[in-house]
């Protein structure tokens, strides 16, 4: 047999026992605490764009703070279903503005770390991060994203307060997000504008709790959609007394 032959068979034998590959990113948090900001909009409110806008310009690369934008469902009788809301989102900030005493919700509104974040601008943001990077983190957090070699995605979720106590009134979160999303709007205060978004909260599981060894796992099986999509996961942890976040952590999908 000639030699070449020999090689390519040889090539082939290799190639047909070589385990199915997945392709895997991963992100742990850190010794500080990350901060949450959440942004509350519509596409049938007229004063959102410029909020929707300014939450696009951060950078959640940067790993100082996460972002978020949950759309409601409150302004969709006046003329335009805003394709991302949910009436979930609207109930938590609802229950947001409880934690607050505040007996109204509005949009655009934007909450930092549970609590009402008014006059929003680069300046304050920036103080608001510093201020929060100085707190301890008070729980450890990971996220793993796995690529099956059929496109499906699994997320792998961890959790732990650093402080056992803490764990009793933790609710924890998990958010599959998205980017670069576009909405030509045809009707309600926004007619005729086209929309675009960052960070849209496309699903919500929560609250889950940490069991009594300190511990929250879970496994969560996307479909290979999800690899097709600028998309990404955030998992962050909440005092159910107070609002208050103990931390956060984004992980955007690899496109591998």
């Amino acid at each position: 047999m000639p030699l070449a032959k020999k090689f390519l068979i040889a090539i082939n034998l290799i190639s047909a026992t070589q385990p199915a590959i997945s392709a895997e990113c991963s992100a742990k948090s850190g010794a500080q605490t990350v901060p949450l900001l959440e942004l509350y909009t519509s596409e049938g409110c007229s004063s959102c764009p410029p909020a929707d806008k300014w939450l696009s310009s951060i950078k959640q690369d940067s790993g100082k703070i996460t972002p978020l934008a949950f759309h409601v469902d409150y302004w969709n009788y006046i003329g335009w279903k805003d394709r991302f809301s949910k009436a979930e989102y609207s109930d938590r900030q609802r229950k947001t503005a409880a934690f607050g005493r505040a007996g109204y919700v509005y949009t655009p509104q934007f909450v930092m770390n549970g609590r009402d974040f008014r006059g929003w601008d680069n300046s304050r943001l920036n103080q608001s991060i510093e201020a929060t990077q100085k707190l301890a983190s008070r729980a450890n957090l990971s996220l793993d994203a796995v690529t099956q070699t059929n496109g499906e995605i699994t997320l792998k979720v961890n959790a732990q307060t650093v402080n056992p106590v803490d764990a009793k009134n933790s609710d924890i979160f998990v958010v599959i997000y998205e980017n670069n999303l576009v909405s030509q709007v045809k009707a309600g205060e926004n007619s005729g504008r086209e929309l675009n978004h960052d960070y849209v909260v496309r699903e919500l599981f929560g609250a889950y709790q940490i069991n009594n060894q300190n511990e929250f796992s879970k496994n969560f099986n996307l479909s290979s959609e999800w690899k097709k999509r600028d998309a990404g996961a955030v998992i962050y942890v909440q005092n159910s007394q107070t609002g208050d976040i103990l931390q956060s952590l984004a992980l955007k999908f690899c496109n591998s």
